[in-house]
């Protein structure tokens, strides 16, 4: 397979692989050895996201990150809607497929949702979490709300995503703290991916489906009793305005009470950005917690 977009191979120096799904491709990189870490993103992110924490941790842990289909270099199959069940289900289908056991799941934004309804089924299958900045409930802020009807609308969002590629070019960037790694670069990894107005349809999915997936969202969270024995590194970004203040932290320390809180006062929604040293220093901590026979 051929990359369908180039990508400064300093920044990520990866080898390619992919994994027919259907009749697309599911993009992914799978480096290192040792304890298996899945790394999921959010919209309108691809496993660039993780570039840094990977390139800390491969020479310690195995992280495998895939592009959900219609994200990065992925191919959506026919049909495909690019829905957060759709995203799950085809996570879950690249988990069986890589026969992935007794892993830590790292989750952010959507892939908070996506990488949760998989893990509320297969609790026996993870070894922690790792969240930052996310959700698996129905939306009950109104900031949120409004994200949803604007960003994932009619006719505005859908303007502003598909013609204008607003949350690659504007959310993104907006969404990292430390504006000095907003280089040319970066915003290339995050815009090329959505090459045309068709392309970017994905991106004005996702933020329609807060509101539309309720019922999907409810019955996450109505799983979420099921991990709460799950070692957990809550790491939360404090500059985010996409609707995740503290009190949407709180909540998670409820659901996952086997958790260790870092409030991040440098960091705004995309953490990995901010704080990639974080990111993987929480990872070896759930390793550290988990790998003596008791959760400490």
């Amino acid at each position: 397979m051929k990359r369908p977009f180039e990508v400064n191979v300093m920044e990520y120096p990866f080898k390619d692989r992919w994994l027919p799904y259907r009749d697309g491709n599911i993009h992914y990189i799978d480096e290192g050895n040792g304890p298996t870490v899945l790394l999921l993103h959010g919209n309108p992110t691809w496993s660039y996201l993780y570039r840094n924490v990977i390139k800390e941790l491969r020479g310690e842990f195995r992280l495998i990150a895939p592009d959900y289909p219609g994200f990065g270099m992925s191919k959506a199959p026919s049909g495909y809607g690019y829905t957060p069940q759709e995203h799950s289900e085809a996570i879950s289908d690249f988990i069986r497929h890589l026969d992935l056991k007794d892993f830590i799941i790292v989750v952010q934004d959507w892939g908070g949702p996506i990488g949760l309804n998989y893990a509320i089924r297969n609790r026996d299958q993870l070894r922690g979490i790792v969240l930052m900045n996310t959700w698996a409930w129905p939306a009950t802020l109104l900031p949120m709300k409004l994200f949803s009807l604007v960003m994932g609308g009619w006719p505005l969002g859908y303007w502003l995503q598909t013609r204008f590629n607003f949350f690659a070019k504007v959310i993104v960037p907006n969404g990292i703290h430390h504006a000095e790694i907003v280089t040319e670069d970066l915003r290339k990894a995050y815009t090329d991916p959505f090459p045309t107005p068709k392309s970017r349809i994905p991106t004005w999915v996702f933020p329609g489906q807060i509101r539309k997936a309720r019922s999907w969202l409810t019955a996450i969270e109505s799983g979420l009793p099921f991990i709460s024995d799950l070692p957990a590194q809550i790491m939360w970004g404090t500059k985010d305005s996409a609707g995740f203040p503290l009190e949407v932290m709180a909540k998670w320390q409820s659901y996952l009470p086997m958790n260790e809180t870092e409030i991040l006062d440098d960091a705004s929604h995309y953490v990995q950005e901010d704080r990639p040293d974080l990111v993987a220093a929480s990872i070896r901590k759930i390793w550290t917690r988990t790998s003596g026979g008791k959760i400490i």
